[in-house]
């Protein structure tokens, strides 16, 4: 990895941030969020100056996606996707897709910026600390299984990330 450029993110990006992001989003863990190409379009239609990637030879090493507004706070902006290829990880290439993606937004009028991190994961966490993050607010968001049907086991076709993503490949073509 000897050029990396961080970008603004195009279409020609589209397929590689998608994939990407289904590597690296666990939604059965965050239940209150989804990965899709939806999500992807929403903000890169919103707010395509806060959304990036940076790329080398190989192609894609990650992406940010921002918009300008958080909840009803028109002047938040929302640094609310990031993720790293793990080729990528360890090298300063996640701050800069930061740095990119908060400059954007506040160019745009936002007054603070707002991300969130899952509470394990410390990586990201002391990287946004190092990035001028600090935390705020503190949620937890409790969960209450149906205990008529128990959580499949690890392994299990339910809990597969390839059927997962079949399903909801299926869904949007019916």
């Amino acid at each position: 990895m000897d050029h990396v450029e961080i970008v603004p993110m195009q279409l020609s990006h589209l397929e590689s941030v998608l994939n990407l992001g289904y590597r690296a989003y666990d939604v059965d863990a965050m239940p209150y969020t989804s990965w899709s190409l939806s999500t992807v379009a929403v903000h890169w239609d919103a707010q395509p100056e806060a959304c990036w990637v940076a790329m080398d030879e190989e192609g894609l090493l990650g992406f940010v996606l921002g918009s300008l507004s958080y909840d009803e706070r028109e002047d938040w902006g929302y640094l609310e996707w990031i993720a790293l290829d793990e080729r990528a990880r360890g090298k300063g290439i996640a701050s800069g897709l930061v740095e990119r993606c908060c400059a954007a937004l506040f160019a745009a009028g936002a007054s603070r910026i707002i991300t969130d991190v899952e509470s394990g994961n410390k990586a990201s966490a002391a990287m946004m600390r190092r990035n001028g993050f600090t935390e705020g607010v503190t949620v937890t968001l409790f969960v209450r299984s149906n205990p008529d049907r128990p959580a499949p086991p690890a392994g299990h076709p339910a809990r597969d990330p390839a059927r997962a993503r079949l399903r909801r490949a299926a869904r949007t073509t019916s």
